[in-house]
Parts: structure tokens; C-alpha cells; sequence
């Protein structure tokens, strides 16, 4: 299956809109179409940067998002778009892990130490892609 994928790397694996009640779905969804390409644990560390990364989307980016993941360069991407008001310092987001007494901040932490992350963003929102090795 990855072969075929890679044949055709322009075409997305998954592209989807979400919002706050979708993100359980989302969850399901992204497993559903990675799991023929990846192996098991790596299609859970995907899953699990994809759901943080959309979960701030929804708290901090404006309520919704767009989700597209593909593969290039022996590697899936994962990248989320929102409309929110961009990130203050984006090179240091996510960088340090918040304390223990700090409630929530942890999603691009744990997003950053599970892939390859860039952020680009600005007052009309943000992209992050996450770029995991296969």
C-alpha cells in the first residue's frame, strides 16, 4: 500500500474540516487511513500529535480547523490550519514542558518530541505541520 501512495504523492491521504465536537471522530478517522501505511506504533504517535495539534485549534485558534494528511520523502505530514490570532513566538512554542502545576499547554510539547514540527503563522492564523518518519 505504501507504494501506491507514493506513486500519487500530491494526493492527500485525509483532508477534513473540523470543530470541537468532531475531535473523537477525528481521532478515528486519522487511524482508519493511516493504518495501512504505517505500523502500528507509528500510526498511534500520529494520532496522537494529530489530536493535539486539532485540539488547539479548537481552544486556541478560533473554534475550527482543516486536517490534510499525505505522504513525501518516506515520511507522513500532518498539517492543521486554523483562523485563530497566531502565535506570539512561535519558534519557542511548545519548546519547554509546562509545570506540573500548570493546567493544559502540553499539546505542541508533545507534538515537538514525537515529530519534525513547523509553524508558520500570523493575525489571520496558524499552520503547524507535523512531519513523522516512516
Amino acid at each position: 500500500m505504501i507504494a501506491e501512495v507514493r506513486a500519487h504523492p500530491t494526493r492527500p491521504l485525509l483532508e477534513l474540516a473540523f470543530d470541537g465536537t468532531a475531535l473523537y471522530a477525528l481521532r478515528n478517522t486519522v487511524a482508519a487511513h493511516i493504518r495501512d501505511v504505517t505500523e502500528t506504533r507509528t500510526a498511534e504517535s500520529v494520532v496522537l500529535i494529530v489530536h493535539e495539534l486539532c485540539s488547539n485549534a479548537v481552544r486556541h485558534g478560533g473554534g475550527t480547523g482543516q486536517l490534510r494528511i499525505w505522504i513525501a520523502d518516506r515520511a507522513l505530514h500532518c498539517e492543521v490550519n486554523d483562523t485563530g490570532p497566531g502565535l506570539t513566538e512561535p519558534g519557542l512554542a511548545g519548546r519547554e514542558l509546562p509545570s506540573p502545576l500548570v493546567p493544559g499547554g502540553r499539546g505542541l510539547w508533545i507534538a515537538r518530541q514525537m515529530s519534525e514540527l513547523s509553524i508558520t503563522t500570523g493575525d489571520t492564523g496558524t499552520t503547524i505541520t507535523a512531519v513523522v518518519a516512516l
